[in-house]
């Protein structure tokens, strides 16, 4: 990823809010878009100026060419609230993050997060690495601000799994692992959804924990329809278990590997 500043500056007189307003919306809609990633985005004023410090998939993710039809709308309100367009400034390579995933075309790809994740989850299924929401076909409504939503969930579902929060805990790796879940349910329409826009497989990732054995574990079937699953080698060192039918990947279970 990349960090970069979004410069707002105003050329007439208005009130805080009012420009305070325009900037927050615009920069909802790109995180919507996934051209800028995470929740909480400083912003700085400096008399007229106004400074957001922001962190983007790629170099080029703030090019009007990736911008959604909401994007350019709230442009439009930047202007009407006296703020002129904003200029983007680029701070540099984030060496600590996930960088994006270069494919030009792709084989397929798989719908996976976890709590320390905040690039996209939408991972290229032959180099694992993420993929720019915006570089997709809007998932609904014009962005991919359902795939965000999803994202947010199941991050906060797997950190109250890691800190082992009681009974908080069960309820959230229910979220996690079962194909009874809200996550899941959700999660795999999304996955049904973008593999209709984009033609090729969509695979959602099915978090593993518990178990009896790792002989119990290595001869479980998929959850979901019983079918063999298990693979000679797992995909990118993570996944051990592959369902074509229903477009599931999964682990061995991180209790017996």
């Amino acid at each position: 990823m990349f960090s970069a500043n979004l410069i707002f500056e105003c050329y007439e007189d208005s009130t805080l809010d009012r420009v305070m307003s325009a900037i927050q919306n615009y920069i909802e809609s790109l995180r919507n878009s996934g051209q800028v990633i995470g929740r909480e985005i400083p912003v700085n004023q400096e008399g007229a100026i106004f400074t957001a410090h922001v962190m983007c998939p790629e170099e080029d993710a703030l090019s009007p060419l990736y911008d959604s039809l909401i994007v350019q709308f709230a442009k439009k309100q930047l202007n009407e609230s006296g703020v002129l367009q904003p200029k983007v400034q680029l701070i540099g390579r984030d060496l600590l993050s996930d960088q994006s995933d270069r494919c030009q075309t792709f084989s397929g790809f798989i719908l996976f997060t976890n709590y320390i994740s905040t690039c996209s989850p939408i991972r290229c299924y032959d180099h694992f690495e993420p993929v720019p929401l915006y570089k997709l076909p809007a998932i609904a409504n014009g962005d991919q601000k359902q795939i965000i939503k999803w994202q947010e969930d199941y991050v906060a579902c797997d950190q109250l799994q890691m800190n082992g929060a009681l009974n908080i805990q069960h309820a959230a790796i229910h979220e996690l692992s079962s194909i009874q879940s809200d996550l899941f349910r959700r999660g795999t329409d999304l996955c049904k959804r973008l593999q209709y826009l984009t033609k090729v497989p969509v695979y959602y990732y099915l978090y593993r924990i518990g178990g009896e054995s790792k002989k119990g574990e290595e001869e479980r079937y998929c959850p979901k329809c019983q079918g063999e699953w298990k693979q000679p080698e797992p995909l990118h060192g993570i996944f051990d278990f592959i369902c074509e039918t229903c477009r599931i990947v999964s682990n061995l279970s991180w209790d017996h590997q």
